[in-house]
């Protein structure tokens, strides 16, 4: 483990961290962040499974609750993801898992995920974290030209800079 100073301060250096609710992870992707996310969800679901989704509310209720109390816990952050297809697929089967269970329908059961998604009338997850995602971009484009976060997301690398070999790493900027 390697320990540096900043400002007088010991630092060390450490695979991942969670900062303001996200985990950053040493390999800058956000595979991890998006498996931490879809387990807290899960477990704030299954937490509300006898008391609200097996109860005899109404489904405009239920899906109120799900967009008012579960969605926020998953999608926290969520602008910020550099999303991958192997990601995509995850949160669109956690999606289904969640709009299933808040309808009772239990895994045995045909029936198709249009149908599931025609009877709640929610759009996919993936959609609603791309409409964030646009809107983050809208907001970082139309500040000002010396503001960090655009600079940042303008900038491009030194001339004699060479990527590393491999696939490249998904960025924020190529999944907008």
């Amino acid at each position: 483990m390697r320990v540096f100073k900043v400002q007088g301060e010991d630092v060390m250096v450490v695979e991942e961290f969670v900062c303001l609710g996200s985990l950053i992870h040493s390999s800058t992707g956000s595979t991890c962040d998006v498996s931490r996310r879809s387990a807290i969800t899960r477990a704030a679901m299954q937490s509300l499974e006898n008391q609200i989704w097996r109860s005899r509310l109404a489904i405009s209720a239920k899906l109120k609750l799900y967009n008012t109390c579960i969605l926020p816990i998953f999608l926290y952050g969520s602008d910020c993801w550099a999303m991958s297809k192997t990601d995509a697929l995850k949160i669109d089967a956690l999606d289904q898992w969640c709009l299933r269970m808040l309808l009772g329908i239990k895994w045995y059961k045909f029936v198709q995920n249009d149908d599931v998604r025609r009877l709640t009338k929610q759009p996919k997850l993936t959609a609603i974290i791309h409409s964030c995602r646009l809107t983050l971009f809208g907001h970082i484009m139309c500040m000002d030209d010396n503001a960090d976060a655009k600079r940042i997301l303008l900038a491009s690398p030194p001339a004699d800079w060479r990527r590393q070999l491999g696939r490249p790493c998904t960025t924020w900027l190529s999944t907008v």
